[in-house]
């Protein structure tokens, strides 16, 4: 009787050590992640504003972390591409997706896609914000939005746009510029941001919503000319150019975000590394001060925050795509 009683203990204390194990398991992942370097996957060129963020970021994350943080540059399909890779791959926290808007957007123009944004993918939080800046070549003689507008109107559908990609974020700015403003232009994709702003300057095309982080060293340089921010309000880095709403253009305005995303099967503990370890790169003053010379902001959200922030901006998107009849190639 006794012995039966010991083997009964014992296996109940063997089971209470079995149903633990996970949870140490988990606490000693986390602490020995990372041991590796880290990819951060950015789908656009280099160059472009997301991956200058991504940059950005990782340089600090990677001190604190004590591992290399790797930027590969994935660029295609609007972002696409990247996505794919991220949520086919481990769920092991190594590859981190730094994708921009346009996460939001392939849904509504791809049909596609790979994996399903929602069900696929977790965010940990967005990184920054910050605007596009309509641009134009100085050999152009526009100096506002209203001289676009009546050349625009002047020559129905014969002006062009460059974006960043169909689908991309600079894409969509421009489309909703377009359905606000009520006219017509040609686009033309490129690339990546470097390529789009290269055509400009070369007045290959006429305009491009850029983001200000790329397009800032050449607006100095008087390489293009800012006409607008495409924020609801003027941005510190350019106070004199005015916003498209303040340029005439009601319901213009766009916000233009980077983000940290990974599998959706990433262990918690992985996932909570990640953002504690952002928030705390985002608030050190050496980031915030680069951050500003590009003219961006820290964006910082809780996880459950951001992934509900991106359902809503998928939900705007689908409107817009569906407004302009926009649709991936």
């Amino acid at each position: 009787m006794k012995r039966r009683t010991w083997i009964h203990a014992v296996t109940r204390w063997t089971g209470a050590v079995v149903l633990a194990m996970p949870v140490l398991t988990g606490t000693a992942q986390a602490q020995a992640y990372p041991s590796k370097p880290i990819r951060f996957l950015v789908p656009f060129t280099a160059g472009s504003g997301t991956d200058l963020i991504a940059r950005t970021v990782g340089d600090a994350m990677s001190r604190s972390m004590g591992q290399p943080i790797v930027v590969e540059n994935r660029p295609g399909a609007g972002g696409s591409l990247a996505t794919a890779q991220v949520a086919r791959g481990e769920a092991d926290g190594y590859t981190v997706l730094i994708p921009s808007s346009s996460h939001a957007v392939n849904p509504a123009i791809y049909s596609n896609l790979t994996y399903d944004t929602v069900r696929d993918l977790t965010g940990i939080t967005p990184l920054a914000a910050l605007p596009n800046v309509m641009v134009v070549s100085p050999a152009r003689g526009w100096k506002t939005v209203a001289d676009v507008l009546a050349a625009a109107r002047a020559r129905p559908g014969q002006l062009n746009y460059a974006s960043a990609g169909v689908g991309s974020a600079t894409h969509l700015n421009a489309e909703k510029f377009k359905l606000q403003a009520g006219f017509d232009a040609q686009h033309i994709p490129f690339k990546g941001t470097p390529e789009a702003l290269a055509d400009v300057m070369g007045e290959r095309t006429d305009w491009y919503f850029s983001p200000l982080s790329s397009a800032l060293p050449l607006i100095r340089e008087n390489k293009v000319v800012a006409l607008a921010v495409s924020t609801s309000q003027r941005t510190s880095a350019l106070p004199q150019v005015p916003t498209t709403v303040e340029a005439g253009v009601p319901g213009s305005d766009f916000v233009f975000w980077v983000g940290m995303i990974v599998h959706a099967q990433t262990p918690t503990a992985i996932q909570q590394r990640l953002h504690a370890e952002a928030l705390k790169a985002l608030a050190d003053p050496e980031v915030k001060e680069r951050l500003t010379r590009l003219g961006a902001e820290p964006y910082p959200m809780q996880p459950e925050a951001f992934n509900a922030f991106i359902r809503t901006e998928m939900d705007a998107a689908a409107r817009i795509a569906k407004a302009a009849n926009l649709k991936g190639q």
